[in-house]
């Protein structure tokens, strides 16, 4: 079982009229997805402009979700965590500011590109190209991927 911490509105991406149902459809996919994998899974958002302001959490179907307070964005909450929880975490993001945190805390980033399509069901495969050699970094999103 891994520990993934994902930046929720970076994976959704900015595109989609009804932004609470892609939330909400992002949240059921991953759901189905933890029940499937036994990951434990931490989403974060950014908090509603409309809510109450401070940062509040929820378990649904087995996942953390968490929306951050007025004034902070989930990319705080997410630093927060890595820099508090001393456990090795895979963090989708494809925040660079993030990323860098992530590597200093000897976690490993994956884009949210790379995600969303492991989360829809597609297989990855590597094939070592000869006359390539790959970095520690490649090399531990490579194997990360693979327990995803």
């Amino acid at each position: 079982m891994s520990k993934i911490l994902i930046d929720g509105y970076n994976l959704i991406g900015i595109y989609h009229k009804d932004i609470k149902k892609a939330r909400e459809n992002l949240i059921q996919n991953l759901i189905n997805y933890s029940k499937e994998k036994k990951h434990d899974i931490t989403l974060v958002f950014d908090g509603y402009k409309e809510g109450p302001g401070k940062e509040t959490c929820e378990i649904r179907g087995g996942i953390r979700i968490i929306y951050s307070g007025a004034g902070e964005k989930a990319d705080d909450v997410i630093k927060r965590i890595l820099k508090n929880d001393k456990t090795f975490w895979i963090v989708v993001t494809s925040d660079r500011d993030i990323e860098k945190t992530v590597w200093r805390k000897n976690c490993v980033a994956i884009d949210s590109s790379i995600f969303f399509d492991i989360l829809m069901g597609e297989k990855f495969y590597f094939e070592k190209q000869k006359g390539i050699t790959l970095s520690k970094k490649d090399k531990a999103i490579i194997r990360t991927i693979e327990k995803l």
